[in-house]
């Protein structure tokens, strides 16, 4: 039912059969249905006439499954590549289009938004108060305003400390659904026997590894409100763990927003970073070992301009290796972590910075020893370094992985993904497994503020 206001009376009428606004959704497998989801599902003002895809490699050409679409959608959605969004807005004469996706610079968002505009359309984009869950149970959420500015080894952070309190705590992972979308609407993982049974890419096993390591539960999927309501059977304290720097997907009562200074300017240039600067309770600026001074010094001023209320912690990310003295001489392959440096825009990550420090006698071009998809994703992303994106984001992409690492002529290859990938692809030369987490420096703590906002489980 939908309302007019006639004088000081409200009518109501039914819009079963009036027309439906025409809508798409531009996305990347992750905001975009969890906006659906929460606003646009069972909505009969609105016709989502078709989803458009991009930054994930093979996504399009699939459809948003009428299983999670709901009754209005018995056939579900068509995914397209975002290439084709004028000729959508055309072809279905569409009155609006939704941005849903993160981790882009402000220019980029205006200038898709003046190609909708142009097109006749309306370009919208979504607050909080219509795509946030609210939890029965309190809710802890760690963001960040560039992806790879450490916000993973936070959040394992975080659930530490609040196990420690003597809570229950589960982490909810923002969506990356690349296989069968009914299939991945609710996951849990408990095991690594679970990661296998979802058969997740080494994007998810990225994140959702180190937080079994740690004794943590992980959900995810695609149905946000189905896998919160899940989850809360059996936590004290939900934990979401955000992807890139999109805004989270339920209401927090408690935002920790993680900045990094080796990108200066970029906490209040990005989409949605500066809306998650903006909406932060603690900031952790983290990489304070590594970056310039002068970067610290900025981006501690930028965000107490964007956020005076809130409270900034510095933090290190420092490294550990198994065996340093490996490296020292060694004509080495670094292989970093995929998303870090393509929609992250980072050149180096962790692996290229213990080469450095190790004494490593060369940091070995990776390009020529590319194959396949690895070679078009450095074309996509030419400001990724010396060093190997970890992408995998299928089987096939897994194998190219493997062979652009098996052509390098290298002594040693560095591995600074979060995860051990000799779990799932060979490594033929001698290998080298760079870790991180966080520590805090000075007060106050995580541990502080964590247990002045909930108190210890009596």
């Amino acid at each position: 039912m939908a309302g007019r206001t006639t004088g000081s009376i409200t009518i109501l009428e039914d819009t079963t059969d009036m027309a439906r606004k025409s809508i798409i959704i531009m996305g990347a497998a992750g905001r975009d249905f969890h906006n659906f989801n929460t606003f646009f599902r069972d909505n009969h003002e609105y016709e989502v006439v078709a989803f458009t895809a991009t930054q994930i490699p093979d996504i399009e050409g699939r459809t948003y499954p009428a299983a999670l679409a709901g009754s209005l959608y018995p056939d579900g959605i068509p995914i397209f590549p975002e290439e084709d969004l004028l000729d959508l807005i055309q072809t279905h004469k569409v009155q609006q289009v939704v941005f849903a996706y993160s981790d882009v610079p402000h220019n980029y968002v205006m200038h898709k938004a003046s190609q909708v505009l142009a097109a006749g359309a309306d370009f919208r984009l979504m607050g909080l108060d219509n795509t946030t869950v609210k939890s029965t149970k309190p809710l802890v959420s760690v963001c960040a305003v560039r992806t790879g500015a450490g916000k993973s080894q936070t959040t394992r952070r975080v659930s530490l400390i609040l196990r420690d309190l003597g809570y229950k705590v589960a982490a909810i992972r923002h969506p990356m659904p690349y296989g069968d979308l009914a299939k991945q609407a609710v996951q849990r993982f408990a095991d690594y026997s679970d990661l296998d049974k979802h058969e997740c890419t080494i994007e998810e096993r990225e994140e959702y590894e180190p937080h079994i390591d740690n004794g943590v539960i992980v959900y995810a999927g695609v149905d946000y409100e189905a896998i919160l309501r899940q989850a809360e059977q059996e936590v004290d304290i939900v934990l979401w763990d955000g992807g890139n720097n999109d805004l989270p997907f339920y209401k927090s009562d408690f935002h920790i927003v993680v900045a990094d200074p080796h990108r200066p300017g970029h906490e209040r240039t990005y989409h949605p970073g500066e809306a998650n600067a903006r909406l932060a309770d603690v900031f952790v600026l983290n990489k304070v070992d590594t970056a310039e001074p002068a970067g610290v010094l900025a981006v501690r001023e930028s965000l107490r301009n964007l956020n005076p209320d809130a409270i900034v912690i510095e933090g290190a990310s420092p490294l550990f290796v198994d065996r340093p003295e490996e490296i020292k001489g060694k004509r080495v392959l670094v292989v970093e972590d995929g998303p870090t440096l393509t929609h992250g825009e980072m050149s180096y990550g962790a692996g290229w910075v213990a080469a450095r420090r190790f004494g490593a006698a060369e940091i070995v071009d990776p390009r020529p020893f590319a194959v396949g998809s690895i070679i078009d994703t450095y074309n996509k992303y030419p400001t990724t370094g010396n060093v190997l994106p970890a992408m995998g984001y299928g089987e096939k992409q897994m194998k190219e992985l493997e062979q652009s690492i098996a052509n390098a002529d290298v002594d040693l290859v560095i591995v600074g993904t979060p995860i051990d990938l000799t779990r799932i692809i060979k490594i033929k030369q001698p290998y080298q497994r760079v870790r991180y987490e966080l520590q805090e420096i000075g007060k106050p703590t995580l541990a502080d503020l964590l247990e002045q906002k909930f108190g210890r489980k009596v």
